[in-house]
């Protein structure tokens, strides 16, 4: 169906010139499901764009993309509109953003079918419907009449997997489809993908960094690295003992459900502005030799491997995964391995982008190199490795910073609904939730989308307020500040945000970014510039991008901004919301590593709120389990994932992807969309609940104990003997 060959995009801009793919050979076959994986900015997205011919501005193609016979790059624009139409469709990374804000779905819909498939209004509409059906949208002829805004992520995601099929392709081409959706929404999504390659005999073009979710769903996977094909074969030949040490190290920065630890791979890709010449990967691998610097190695079957499995490396690795498996340059290993250097320069030492002299001096404490990061004033609490002993007194407000397990939040019956514009009805967003974080604790929240997560958030930060309950931070409530006491308070509780350059002022430079709270706590410029630079240090980044503005900045330079923002201010309670759900796993892994390290801190308590529940289990101490606005199960995290006690908390750790032994007991699967489920009386998850009885139905659950942990679920004690045997699903 769709066969590349020798593929390469070179972007020609004013000044400068950037090689997207080189050489790129990759196939898919009607019936089958390729997933197309590596970090951001290998050339994932470009492969896509090549294959529906939409190569950006200046781009200039040479090779050859076949689809059913004919060459994409050399079709005239009518020709090309065909094929957009019934050879190739595109689903896009963010559907809302995709589709028309002021049309609703229904009618985008319609329109592409009578214009590619002249059906008259009235055949269209009922044929959107039947699409709309067949995708899993309940309801459909009253969503027919939405508005973009008025769905979930996983509705939107749905109503574009619609607007791809509806033209009968015979390729889907699917670019990031579940960045952003929780567990239960990122499994359903990829079985969409994965029936039309069964049922409907469609290709399906996978292009994903989140390998765990789609290993579940592909039959062969092709690794992308700095525009070439480093690594191509069988998914589960490839992903359990991958051969390429590029695609070992993506599988190692990949957290799991099971707990084990992830090793982050240092350094970035580089950008490369012509076909490259040697290894690209050599900067980064503990295996690489003079060889690898010399001459780019060909394309070739693994020596271990059986069937079409390929890779371009001169050292190729056998045997399964371990944790141990690093493949960071062995200068990189030797710095870590030296307990005497600080963090900066362990990771200074391992990325490849530093100039020599830079990590000279950074693995050497005594160097006074000038290109080496600035260590700057030791400031309690913000050293650049880490807390610098116990901090003595709040700069803010002059109270004492917490000792370790001191409460800095407590939440008590908080109730918050989100009233109507016209005054009628309203959202009854959290009800009852009670909770407590202390000082040197990490707190894990989870739940699907639209449980409250967010909304509680914004609570602990005195961002809503609460229609009932209490709030208190660091001994404070919100409730009756106003003015400068209460931006103070504010100042004692920071987010760190799940878009970082959409957190920061396009006009701003990152230096006003960060230094932000202080000017709000009249901080002396002095003191700020002080401050900022100290903190930027032990985000491990050099000062001189406090001058850059963000859309300067990659993704893991502005989450560490982020961080840094939050921490300035020296505040006992950092929220962080979603920190790393739009990163790919390896800047995912460098960005966990900080705020590891932020966690660690003693006197400050710390809330992780994620639907990725193997990044939870890898932080948290404690985790509560939300569902429509309710703690419905909270205990320690390693009780809770390996002994999971309400219905819902076992169902979120089925659907929880896994590249290793995944959640091991009888699991529950929900089948029935979030927004059915009626929380107004009764348990909240009655409706979707395998165990449902009336008395469920009539009766509020309240949390009880059951060993470490508590669930608000009277049925517990019964649920063993109602697992046994075999899984249950709705």
């Amino acid at each position: 169906m769709l066969s590349i060959e020798n593929l390469s995009v070179v972007i020609r801009r004013r000044g400068r010139e950037v090689a997207a793919l080189s050489n790129v050979n990759l196939r898919v076959d009607a019936g089958e499901v390729v997933g197309l994986v590596g970090e951001s900015g290998g050339g994932k997205s470009m492969v896509a764009r090549s294959v529906v011919g939409l190569l950006p501005g200046g781009a200039d193609a040479t090779g050859a993309v076949h689809f059913d016979g004919a060459d994409v790059l050399r079709m005239d624009d009518e020709a090309l509109r065909t094929h957009r139409g019934h050879g190739a469709a595109l689903c896009f990374q963010n559907p809302r953003g995709a589709l028309i804000a002021t049309r609703t779905v229904g009618r985008q819909l319609t329109d592409r079918l009578t214009t590619h498939q002249a059906m008259d209004p009235k055949r269209a509409r009922e044929a959107a419907r039947e699409l709309f059906e067949q995708v899993g949208i309940r309801n459909p002829a009253r969503r027919l009449d939405a508005y973009p805004h008025e769905l979930s992520g996983g509705m939107a995601q749905r109503v574009m997997i619609s607007l791809a099929t509806g033209c009968a392709p015979g390729l889907l081409i699917a670019d990031e489809p579940t960045t952003g959706l929780d567990v239960t929404l990122t499994r359903e999504i990829l079985r969409q993908f994965r029936l039309a390659a069964d049922a409907d005999r469609r290709g399906v073009l996978l292009i994903s960094h989140d390998l765990a979710s789609i290993a579940a769903v592909c039959d062969r996977v092709v690794v992308l690295y700095a525009g070439t094909v480093v690594e191509s074969g069988p998914a589960d030949q490839v992903l359990r003992e991958p051969s390429h040490p590029y695609t070992r190290a993506l599988l190692a920065s990949v957290p799991d459900i099971d707990g084990r630890p992830v090793v982050a791979t240092a350094g970035a890709m580089p950008l490369m502005r012509a076909a490259p010449d040697d290894c690209p990967f050599a900067p980064r691998c503990a295996h690489a030799s003079d060889t690898c610097g010399q001459r780019r190695p060909p394309t070739m079957p693994v020596p271990h491997g059986s069937g079409d499995w390929t890779l371009a490396c001169f050292h190729p690795q056998s045997g399964p995964m371990t944790a141990a498996a690093s493949t960071l340059r062995a200068t990189a290993k030797t710095a870590a391995a030296d307990p005497t250097l600080p963090a900066t320069a362990k990771t200074a030492a391992a990325d490849p982008t530093l100039p020599a002299t830079a990590k000279t001096a950074a693995a050497d404490p005594t160097s006074t190199t000038a290109e080496a990061a600035p260590a700057g004033p030791t400031v309690p609490g913000t050293g650049p490795v880490g807390p610098a002993g116990a901090l003595t007194k709040d700069r803010a407000a002059g109270a004492a910073t917490p000792a370790a397990g001191t409460p800095v939040l407590a939440i008590d019956d908080a109730h918050v609904v989100y009233r109507s514009r016209f005054g009628r009805g309203g959202h009854h967003a959290l009800r009852g939730v009670s909770l407590t974080v202390a000082a040197g604790e990490t707190l894990g929240v989870v739940g699907e989308s639209g449980c409250g997560k967010s909304t509680l958030a914004k609570l602990m930060l005195g961002l809503v307020d609460p229609a009932s309950g209490s709030v208190e931070v660091a001994g404070q409530r919100y409730a009756g500040l106003r003015g400068r006491k209460l931006r103070q308070l504010r100042t004692r509780a920071q987010m760190v945000f799940q878009d970082p350059i959409g957190s920061l002022s396009p006009r701003r430079t990152v230096g006003d970014s960060i230094a932000e709270p202080l000017r709000a706590l009249g901080v002396p410029a002095a003191e700020r510039a002080q401050r900022v630079g100290a903190v930027l240090d032990r985000m491990e980044l050099d000062r001189s991008i406090l001058q850059r503005q963000p859309h300067e900045l990659s993704g893991g330079q502005a989450q560490r901004i982020g961080i840094a923002r939050a921490l300035v201010g020296r505040p006992e309670l950092i929220v962080f919301d979603e920190p790393t759900s739009a990163l790919d796993v390896t800047v995912q892994a460098q960005i966990l590593k900080v705020i590891a390290d932020v966690a660690a801190d003693s006197s400050r308590g710390s809330v992780f709120i994620s639907h990725d529940l193997a990044t939870v289990r890898g932080f948290s101490d404690r985790v509560v389990v939300l569902y429509l606005g309710r703690v419905v199960e909270e205990g320690p995290v390693d009780e809770v994932f390996d002994n999971p006690k309400h219905p819902y908390t076992r169902a979120l750790l089925a659907s929880a992807p896994s590249l290793g032994t995944g959640f091991g007991g009888p699991r529950v699967e929900l089948t029935r969309d979030l927004e059915e489920a009626d929380a107004a009386t009764g348990c909240p998850l009655a409706a979707r609940c395998p165990f449902v009885t009336d008395r469920c139905r009539s009766d509020d659950q309240e949390l009880q104990p059951y060993g470490a942990s508590r669930a608000a679920c009277w049925r517990v004690p019964e649920i063993p003997a109602l697992l046994k045997g075999s899984d249950i699903r709705v």
